[in-house]
């Protein structure tokens, strides 16, 4: 049994004769005859009367028809929205883009791109999952979003993806600290102070710390916390210092953005787990961030 079948069975029913039937299929009628009679044979069952002596073949159903009939209609329908389902999201007119993505990625670099995106692609829904380096890699490899901004570093062998974007990391100082006068600073002279750090499993902690490790120097963490805005506010008011990505500080801050002697910059990087096709919702919004990166 296949769907073609079905459709046959069940447009024959709908029309009640064979000869209607099939100029509404566009077939000949002996081949609406023959569709039936491959079902009936199938299932061993006779599906349909059909009238004797009149020359279109009027026909009724059986019990064994009238069941599969029902069941027909049902397999139908479903294929029927099956395929608008299908050719809605190919169209771009429905689908979903769930995308995790670091905190201050997400705070400062997402936003503006995610409403212009949602301007030309109203009927899209974008859903944004943000949270520490491990947490993103995590729900990248189990499939629980189909896209992440992930730096460099984390491109492993089992994922796709396009380079995006090179960002500066910059020491976050208030006006008034002592160390807002220097033009740059090196990582030994940054880890001399207290610092607000994000929290284990994000990527700038684990790597100031290993870097501290290499330079033998134990860091003075004053406060931890994964909350950006707070983490601006303890540095503004002179509380501890800490590292940033030069996008996360603006003039309203209250805060003198430092680059490091030598530069650090992170490569980010936009990727899917290899081997799992990005529906068409996807890969729109991955061309757009593409073409729209800077």
């Amino acid at each position: 049994m296949d769907f073609r079948q079905l459709q046959h069975f069940c447009s024959l029913i709908q029309h009640g004769s064979f000869t209607t039937a099939a100029m509404h299929l566009q077939i000949a009628q002996p081949a609406l005859s023959q569709s039936l009679k491959k079902l009936e044979t199938e299932f061993n069952v006779k599906l349909v009367n059909r009238s004797a002596g009149k020359s279109d073949k009027s026909i009724s159903l059986t019990a064994e028809g009238e069941a599969l009939y029902q069941h027909a209609k049902i397999i139908l329908g479903q294929m029927e929205q099956a395929e608008h389902h299908i050719r809605s999201m190919a169209s771009l007119s429905m689908g979903e883009v769930r995308i995790a993505v670091p905190g201050m990625l997400g705070s400062f670099y997402l936003p503006r791109r995610l409403m212009a995106f949602r301007h030309l692609h109203d009927n899209i829904k974008l859903s944004l999952f943000e949270g520490g380096t491990r947490d993103t890699l995590r729900m990248l490899n189990q499939e629980e979003v189909d896209i992440a901004i992930i730096t460099g570093h984390d491109m492993q062998d089992h994922f796709d993806g396009h380079f995006l974007l090179q960002e500066q990391m910059v020491a976050a100082v208030g006006w008034d600290h002592p160390l807002a006068e220097h033009s740059s600073l090196s990582l030994s002279q940054f880890l001399q102070h207290d610092l607000v750090m994000f929290k284990t499993g994000y990527f700038h902690r684990e790597w100031l710390l290993a870097q501290a490790k290499l330079l033998d120097i134990t860091p003075k963490i004053a406060f931890e916390t994964n909350l950006i805005n707070l983490i601006k506010q303890l540095v503004s008011q002179g509380f501890a210092i800490s590292s940033v990505l030069n996008m996360a500080v603006n003039q309203e801050d209250k805060i003198h953005p430092i680059p490091f002697d030598p530069p650090i910059s992170l490569d980010l990087y936009i990727a899917w787990k290899k081997g799992k096709p990005l529906s068409s919702a996807d890969t729109a919004f991955v061309e757009f961030l593409l073409n729209n990166a800077t």
